[in-house]
């Protein structure tokens, strides 16, 4: 006869049971309901970021769609859902659109916004880059009514600058013969490429081999301006013969970058409101250093909500004579740490008969 009970063991007298558990089961799939509105409180600050935008003049947006009723195509992502994306992405810190997207996958704040939908990053970036004057002034306008609202009080603001690595490689980098090389033989290529519109088989690799040589040559032509620039801002003609730059991304410089390499990146300074965690401006610049990038973020803050900061908070990077004068003639107080003495510095010092008293 068949026993379905299952086994149980019996401890033997003076033994101890074994302690039955429930086991955790992270490889299952779970098919469940979710009610989305639940997933965030009413009084989140997710709702008032989309209320905030449905509030807004959105018309301009909408204009260019051409995804209308009554014509084939399929729709398209509503221009407030992204808005209020990047915004609420911007009050976490959060400026990338590959990150904003992995969010929309498990946040509840953004899966909140997007329906559960997962919006893909290439619309946030193209949207964001179309868009780019239109939505800064428009985030300009958003902060300034939150500090109107008492919710930024710019009492005291954290600011940095981080390097981000440019789309180029160190190889990408030459001086002008060689620039100038490389733009006749792309000019020579496009006028080979004949007409696109040409009825041949390929018409179709045809158009992308030239357009792509059309912006090869439009990268290297920006690529001479930028070291035409460089040269200008250089005295000495040993200096002017060592200027160089990328073919692939022009504006790029090579810096000195977190890791303590040197490499092709950006300078980019963050202002961020202590109290709100807001990012309240925000700058990219081809300094090599942060030493005079803070009166200019101090700018940039008072432009975006009409007023300066009481304080700023910055690390030593910031720290220098030309800074704290430029602080202390916009009534701004300046709290940072001053920079480590180096060998170089303090045998200039001593060299100069500098009084150990007035060392840094």
């Amino acid at each position: 006869m068949r026993n379905d009970k299952p086994w149980v063991m019996v401890p033997q007298r003076g033994q101890q049971a074994r302690v039955r558990q429930k086991e955790i089961n992270r490889q299952q799939l779970l098919l469940r309901p979710v009610e989305v509105e639940k997933l965030v409180d009413l009084d989140h600050p997710v709702r008032a970021i989309w209320e905030l935008v449905g509030g807004l003049n959105l018309e301009p947006f909408y204009v260019e769609i051409e995804s209308v009723e009554g014509v084939a195509g399929r729709p398209v992502w509503d221009p407030r859902l992204l808005i209020s994306l990047w915004i609420y992405a911007y009050k976490d810190g959060v400026s990338s659109a590959r990150e904003i997207a992995r969010l929309c996958e498990y946040h509840p704040a953004y899966q909140w916004l997007s329906g559960l939908e997962v919006v893909n990053y290439h619309t946030l970036a193209d949207f964001r880059i179309r868009h780019k004057e239109v939505l800064d002034q428009l985030f300009t306008e958003v902060l300034g009514v939150l500090s109107h609202e008492g919710l930024i009080t710019l009492q005291r603001v954290m600011h940095d600058g981080t390097k981000v690595k440019a789309r180029a490689s160190s190889k990408s980098f030459h001086r002008k013969v060689t620039l100038e090389d490389h733009l006749r033989l792309a000019r020579e290529q496009v006028e080979q490429m004949g007409d696109p519109e040409s009825e041949e088989s390929s018409q179709r690799v045809a158009k992308a081999r030239q357009r792509a040589l059309r912006e090869r040559r439009e990268r290297l032509e920006e690529a001479l301006k930028e070291l035409e620039q460089i040269e200008a801002s250089r005295s000495k003609a040993s200096e002017k013969e060592k200027a160089w730059a990328s073919s692939t991304d022009p504006e790029a410089r090579i810096v000195l970058q977190a890791n303590g390499a040197y490499g092709p990146a950006y300078n980019v300074q963050i202002s961020t409101d202590a109290q709100s965690k807001i990012i309240v401006g925000v700058g990219v610049t081809q300094a090599s250093a942060d030493a005079a990038e803070l009166e200019p973020a101090v700018d940039r803050v008072e432009t975006n909500l009409g007023q300066r900061p009481q304080q700023v908070v910055v690390d030593g990077g910031f720290t220098n004579q030309a800074t704290m004068e430029a602080m202390t003639e916009k009534q701004v107080d300046m709290i940072g740490s001053l920079p480590e003495r180096s060998g170089v510095v303090l045998n200039r010092l001593e060299q100069r008969g500098v009084s150990l008293d007035f060392y840094p």
